[in-house]
């Protein structure tokens, strides 16, 4: 779920279509909505002197969007040569297998049903189109199939919902699990002390130049709502409806039923952990 807090390292009048890095260029998709923020990012990722291009995450069906992003790739002078996702989700990967007709590409992503071709996508594998290095990291949590990619030339790391560029994400419970998700966030921490990766570029929401910052940031609510949870239950609040209406009492209610999700996860988390 999205959240009123700032991330650090968001800078003021950040990038939210056009080019972010180097290497990578947002079309932002005609979706806004209080979960998906400005709309979804469709990122184009290519070597400045290549003629061949990546697409992650080309995202809802919606024709008008989809053609717009093989303008933005032709208008560049490339053609698009792959496509990836981040996760399933519908304002990432609906648009897919459109995309795939438009562009004759295939698609690749960690879950079988929705790949286009007969390639998936793992833990370590490396995509390599054009001189680009993709490094594939795994980082399930908001989903069980969720993926970031590492951009090493870029020094930066697409996370499609694992990280937003603003407020938080939800941990879509069942399919999305606390413990995992931890996991995943201390994976990316080490991708910027050991890697050296300074920049998010997120799924929804501007580009953040402070990466470790904004994993940090992440790392610390999610252990501060999973405190304010534990507290709830222990003063007698049984379900997750009654958790959500006394721990996210200052969210908008239009995020309470997202929300309700990420507890139903910290619930289960505190479960699993003896912990209530």
């Amino acid at each position: 779920m999205t959240g009123a807090a700032e991330l650090p390292g968001q800078p003021r009048g950040a990038v939210t279509s056009g080019a972010a890095t180097a290497r990578a260029a947002i079309v932002l998709a005609p979706n806004p909505s209080p979960m998906t923020l400005d709309g979804t990012n469709t990122w184009i990722v290519a070597e400045p002197d290549s003629d061949l291009a990546v697409v992650i995450d080309p995202g809802p069906l919606d024709e008008g969007h989809l053609r717009a992003v093989v303008r933005a790739v032709e208008e560049a002078g490339r053609r698009v040569a792959l496509t990836l996702l981040t996760h399933g989700h519908a304002d990432h990967a609906e648009g897919a297998a459109r995309f795939a007709e438009l562009t004759g590409t295939a698609v690749r992503a960690l879950d079988p049903a929705l790949r286009l071709g007969d390639e998936g996508l793992g833990a370590g594998d490396v995509v390599t189109t054009g001189g680009l290095e993709l490094r594939v990291v795994p980082t399930p949590g908001h989903t069980a199939d969720s993926l970031s990619f590492h951009l090493p030339a870029d020094r930066a790391v697409l996370t499609g919902d694992t990280v937003l560029g603003r407020g938080t994400t939800v941990v879509a419970h069942p399919d999305g699990r606390l413990g995992d998700y931890l996991d995943s966030l201390r994976r990316l921490r080490s991708l910027t002390v050991d890697d050296g990766v300074d920049t998010v570029l997120p799924g929804h929401g501007p580009v953040l130049e402070d990466a470790r910052g904004a994993v940090e940031f992440y790392l610390a609510h999610r252990a501060n709502r999973l405190a304010q949870v534990e507290t709830a239950v222990e003063n007698g609040l049984r379900t997750a409806p009654e958790v959500v209406a006394e721990v996210y009492a200052g969210v908008d209610r239009v995020l309470w039923p997202a929300a309700e999700l990420s507890v139903r996860a910290q619930l289960d988390y505190l479960a699993e952990h003896g912990l209530i």
